[in-house]
């Protein structure tokens, strides 16, 4: 295949396989999961769902790996030492990471505009989540909160962050109610 030239996982497929055949004398078992390993590993872009781009540059420049020591501790610095999401800190006794905001594998660089801290808990949500995901939660939990306190303001503002969400159509699958 050719570099710079977006092409979806289906059409990939057949090349790689009898490629794969005619180059190894072996049958690749699984190049959906090839083709998902270089993605992770920075070797190909993703431009959407089972779209992928092979750039040179990109994969020979691999700065959308992890933060150096330095990057880290001006990324702590300026987020006060502390979750960005929570606020918790080392001094309540948390473990404090160095995030990318945008994930390595979607094409996020190792920059400090790009990085946040977070708490191991937000780290580990946000992983397995996804940013918007654990985001809409918090704001459903935060409503929640707000009604049993009987806090109007904070209630009136979560409508409006939740509607957001719902006018972007975001995160449809988790519901709420007002």
């Amino acid at each position: 295949m050719h570099p710079d030239i977006e092409i979806h996982t289906k059409d990939v497929v057949d090349w790689v396989t009898s490629t794969y055949l005619e180059r190894t004398g072996k049958i690749f078992r699984d190049p959906d999961r090839g083709i998902r390993s270089l993605y992770q590993r920075g070797f190909l872009q993703k431009i959407s769902k089972g779209i992928y781009k092979y750039d040179p540059q990109y994969a020979q420049n691999k700065q959308q790996q992890d933060f150096t020591s330095t990057q880290k501790k001006e990324i702590l610095r300026r987020d006060g030492y502390k979750c960005v999401i929570c606020g918790a800190s080392r001094e309540n006794g948390v473990e404090l990471h160095v995030d990318h905001i945008k994930p390595k594998d979607m094409g996020g660089l190792a920059t400090i505009e790009n990085g946040q801290t977070l708490c191991s808990q937000h780290n580990f949500l946000k992983k397995n989540l996804k940013q918007t995901e654990t985001g809409k939660k918090m704001f459903i939990r935060l409503y929640e909160l707000a009604k049993k306190e009987n806090n109007q303001k904070l209630q009136d503002f979560c409508i409006k962050v939740l509607n957001t969400f719902e006018d972007f159509n975001i995160n449809g699958h988790i519901e709420w109610r007002k």
